[in-house]
């Protein structure tokens, strides 16, 4: 019997981790709890920010740093309940056992929760639209785009990660947060500087891509870090 080629491995690799992105995006959809809960929270925290500060210039200056920080809290919610259908019944175990590649397990995994937080991200720019005033460089769209997209990936890579190091821990309600964001620090600094150039919070369209770049080197260090040690973090 013939090897199969390395075309026919990343063929099957590919189906096996669309496979994967498919299932989760259709556990949540029936499940709604992204959009019945996670959505609705990211909201109130808006909201609640606003209550907190009531001061339109300073809440229309401030907008980037809190989509980004309700995001992140929102990220939380999204990874413990991504790993706790998986702990159900064993059913990470169950795929492993299977032989799903552990990189295809990670990437499907990764595209899923990158689709949530983009729809979240999405959802939190229009409210700060709405809620803070804040206005969108016309100039700023590419940029805007290009971080949202970098951010979306770079979160649901490390909140892969450390989701799956966490999944068998004790406590790893409490342990996630710990684990999660000192890690994603860059992801809200360099995010948060980028949104603000796009938004005309601060500085020119130019001084935000720089940002934005360290976003995409921080999105593609985790990527190639999540592919290679999510197989030994979720086998401990």
């Amino acid at each position: 019997m013939s090897e199969r080629s390395p075309r026919d491995i990343m063929s099957a690799w590919w189906h096996t981790t669309r496979l994967i992105a498919k299932r989760d995006l259709l556990v949540e959809w029936r499940s709604r709890i992204a959009l019945n809960q996670v959505f609705p929270f990211a909201g109130i925290v808006m909201v609640m920010f606003g209550f907190a500060i009531d001061d339109t210039r300073l809440m229309e200056r401030i907008a980037p740093g809190l989509i980004m920080l309700a995001t992140m809290f929102s990220l939380l919610i999204l990874v413990q309940r991504s790993f706790a259908v998986e702990s159900e019944d064993g059913a990470l175990d169950a795929l492993r056992t299977a032989g799903v590649s552990s990189s295809a397990l990670f990437w499907g995994k990764s595209i899923a929760m990158a689709a949530q937080l983009a729809a979240l991200e999405a959802l939190l720019i229009v409210l700060a639209i709405l809620l803070y005033g804040s206005t969108i460089r016309p100039s700023g769209v590419v940029l805007l785009i290009a971080t949202w997209l970098a951010a979306s990936w770079g979160l649901a890579t490390v909140g892969t990660l450390y989701g799956g190091l966490a999944a068998g821990a004790r406590g790893r309600e409490t342990l996630l947060p710990l684990l999660l964001l000192p890690v994603v620090a860059p992801v809200l600094i360099g995010a948060t500087r980028a949104v603000e150039a796009a938004l005309g919070a601060r500085g020119s369209v130019a001084d935000g891509w720089p940002w934005m770049g360290l976003v995409a080197v921080f999105a593609a260090v985790f990527c190639a870090g999540g592919t290679l040690a999510f197989g030994p973090l979720i086998d401990e």
